[in-house]
């Protein structure tokens, strides 16, 4: 039951810490320096807390997911504020 928590824990923290860079990655082009950076960027802080938590690496597509999921949040966040922003 504890590794269950972990796991889904992690996953709940790889979604949230993408969201914010999900939603800056829309201010750039896509393929750019900083695009490619804003997408890498939680993936350091996730690897670390599954090191931290001693998870095993078979949980790499769930927290992925979580990550990707974040990012695509983020990225349609950003583009309904800016269509918001431009209607009158």
């Amino acid at each position: 039951m504890e590794g269950t928590i972990l796991i889904v824990g992690l996953i709940i923290f790889a979604f949230i810490i993408s969201i914010p860079c999900g939603y800056i990655r829309q201010n750039y082009t896509k393929y750019s320096f900083m695009w490619f950076l804003l997408i890498h960027l939680p993936i350091p802080f996730i690897v670390l807390l599954r090191i931290k938590t001693g998870l095993s690496w078979h949980y790499i597509p769930l927290t992925l997911g979580g990550s990707v999921a974040g990012q695509i949040i983020g990225g349609v966040v950003s583009r309904r504020r800016k269509l918001n922003a431009k209607t009158p």
